[in-house]
């Protein structure tokens, strides 16, 4: 490289390049895979850069090249990209951010093998974030070099060349990013490298396009492979078992006996006349949000029918008591082939949309094989899926690529979404941020409201298993400063209010139950609310609510439910599936986080002596940050309408008057 660098004539101004590394030094020096080599003969020699290169032996070679300066030092270890084998990139990370703050700058690609090339990885940006240094984007090229058909096309430079070097303008990370400004940050990272290489190349005037990356994705239909078609041969084994596990779970009480043909794929209900959309919601959240979400589709076309399936019995509940007259509602039938088929055979739909998270591989190659188009509202994916996903690529990119549209919540899920290979993905924002007050039992509301008007009283709703003995834990403590404390615990799913009533009678607390017609009197510490559809009675009841599945790994709960109601919340660390919303609550303190059953006692304690002051500024905090989020129906329903039936039916119509 020093030879390359020497024979070649520099069309860089040195001086102009040396101010800028002086003036943002220590800093971090990043440039795509396969784009590096010329780049350390550019270095100021007063600068010692940390570089981190890879362990494996294709990259001895670089090592060699970067020894040959004097600044430089080597960092061994890179990201797992995926794969499952440790590189190194933990131990990388941490020598990387203590380099950082000795004063050296640290010299990385963006990128992480295997790829998809040109795809900024997470290192540099949580580099950036502890540290508090500047990501600095550089490019190197040369007029004459050599391409070689890696994943990343790793540029061999030759001798007797016009080279240069850009550095573009540096990018902060702050150390209080949320998810959405970490990943709208990556892309600026993303953009400025782009727009580096392609002023590079232009300076020395070659064609970049010889550079680009061999697609990792690629933009089509990916053929299925042995491991899905041995899922589908697994699933169509255990099919056989299906009957008999639905029963065992119906006397649980977690399956409706009566409609347990639905799960295999049969109706006794006739297909409606006319084009269908086919919504799949999992469980009650995404009943709530997408109900709004069909009603705007309704609105939109008059004749619209809708198929909507969910998961659960509390699901299945929900929606049949607020549907849209004409709609129909049905168990989602088991991911097997023979189910899958009798489903399709029968409803024939139109459209497929699935909710959230809910990729069923035979749903999407059944749908996939007969044209039905699948898209994905609200789309969302946790951080263990999306790894687990990554592990097995081979499952994924066929079946990702076979999405018809995704509308993801968020930057950051969209992101996801397309490195499994989910082409045509947009970031429609969360529909759930948009759902309207929750409805409310007037007659059981004025009962309730009367009885308990003069009592302190606060609830945890949603709670799963592991937070309950908490939530009793925290009212016994609250129940010796608060005379006639009321706790209203509504767990998630209602058939564990056996359980919650054997801890409480454990902890010796008077209990009562909604579903057996029991009411609190001025002795009950404790009311189960295990009836299916109150949230909203609840919310309306109390000022304060602990959201649960957050004291326990669960991912938390929806908090716009209850602010919705101007009622405070508080929530527990493990809140990643609504991270957007109460990182932006938290930041401004409409919401109030705890890590334990005594913080959550101190903070309903101070939340239920300040009625007027501390709940005020909450509730107030949060509802501005709720409409600050607000939107995201709109926008799903604006991308969703170009593929409903009706439009697809329109253009066809307009083809044909056309010719």
């Amino acid at each position: 490289m020093k030879w390359v660098f020497s024979s070649s004539r520099s069309i860089s101004d040195i001086r102009q390049l040396e101010a800028k590394t002086d003036t943002y030094k220590p800093c971090i020096f990043t440039f795509w895979h396969g784009q590096f080599m010329l780049i350390p003969p550019y270095c100021p020699k007063h600068i010692q850069v940390a570089n981190i290169v890879a362990r494996h032996k294709d990259a001895e070679i670089i090592s060699e090249i970067i020894r040959s300066f004097d600044q430089m030092t080597l960092i061994r270890g890179s990201g797992a990209g995926g794969r499952k084998k440790n590189r190194g990139g933990t131990s990388a990370f941490r020598k990387a951010v203590r380099a950082l703050g000795e004063g050296k700058c640290v010299a990385m690609t963006a990128d992480v093998p295997p790829g998809p090339a040109r795809i900024v990885g997470q290192g540099v940006i949580k580099i950036a974030q502890l540290s508090g240094r500047p990501i600095l984007p550089v490019a190197a090229a040369s007029s004459r070099f050599y391409v070689t058909r890696t994943w990343s096309r790793m540029t061999i430079n030759f001798p007797f060349s016009r080279i240069t070097l850009r550095i573009g303008a540096p990018i902060y990370i702050p150390a209080d990013a949320t998810e959405t400004q970490l990943e709208l940050l990556r892309l600026q990272v993303q953009t400025g490298l782009n727009q580096v290489t392609l002023k590079a190349y232009a300076d020395v005037g070659a064609n970049p396009l010889r550079t680009e990356p061999l697609k990792t994705i690629p933009s089509r239909v990916l053929p299925t492979n042995l491991k899905l078609i041995a899922y589908k041969t697994a699933t169509q084994l255990c099919a056989i078992m299906a009957p008999i596990i639905l029963k065992h779970r119906a006397k649980k009480g977690k399956e409706d006996a009566s409609r347990k043909s639905e799960k295999l794929g049969v109706s006794t209900i006739k297909r409606p006349n006319g084009a269908l959309t086919w919504i799949h919601a999992a469980s009650v959240g995404e009943t709530n949000a997408i109900l709004p979400l069909m009603e705007g589709l309704h609105a939109l076309h008059n004749n619209s029918k809708f198929l909507l399936t969910t998961g659960t019995v509390t699901s299945a509940q929900i929606a049949q008591e607020r549907m849209f007259q004409g709609d129909i509602h049905q168990f989602a039938p088991l991911d097997t082939p023979q189910f899958i088929t009798r489903f399709l055979d029968h409803w024939k739909p139109e459209l497929a949309i699935m909710t959230e998270s809910e990729i069923w591989p035979n749903i999407i190659l059944s749908c996939h094989s007969r044209g039905i188009p699948v898209a994905v509202v609200n789309g969302r994916m946790s951080e263990r899926s999306y790894r687990r996903w990554r592990r097995n690529q081979s499952i994924a990119l066929p079946l990702f690529s076979r999405l018809h549209l995704v509308l993801a919540q968020n930057e950051l899920m969209a992101r996801k979404f397309r490195e499994l290979g989910a082409h045509n993905v947009l970031n429609s924002g969360n529909i759930k941020i948009d759902a309207p007050k929750l409805p409310v039992d007037k007659i059981m509301y004025d009962k309730l409201a009367s009885t308990l008007r003069d009592r302190p009283l606060w609830a945890a709703v949603s709670t799963h298993p592991g937070e309950d003995e908490k939530i009793i834990a925290a009212h016994n403590r609250l129940a010796m400063k608060f005379t006639g404390l009321l706790t209203i615990i509504a767990p998630r799913h209602p058939e564990r209010s056996e359980k919650i009533l054997s801890l409480a009678k454990s902890a010796d607390i008077i209990t009562v139950c909604r579903t057996r017609n029991e009411y609190p009197d001025p002795d009950t510490g404790l009311y189960i609310f295990d009836c299916i559809g109150e949230l909203g009675l609840i919310y309306s009841l109390v000022q304060v609510a602990f959201i649960g599945g957050s004291l326990v790994k669960r991912g938390g709960q929806n908090p716009v439910e209850a602010v919705r109601f101007d009622t405070a919340v508080i929530t527990g660390p493990h809140y990643g599936n609504f991270s957007d919303t109460y990182n932006a609550l938290l930041k401004v303190g409409g919401a109030l986080e705890v890590t334990n059953e005594l913080e959550l006692a101190d903070i309903v304690n101070q939340l239920l002596l300040n009625k007027n002051s501390q709940h005020r500024d909450c509730v107030r905090a949060a509802q501005l940050v709720i409409e600050d989020l607000s939107g995201g129906i709109e926008k799903t329903i604006s991308n969703l309408k170009l593929i409903m039936p009706e439009n697809h039916k329109t253009q066809i119509e307009c083809r044909r008057h056309a010719f």
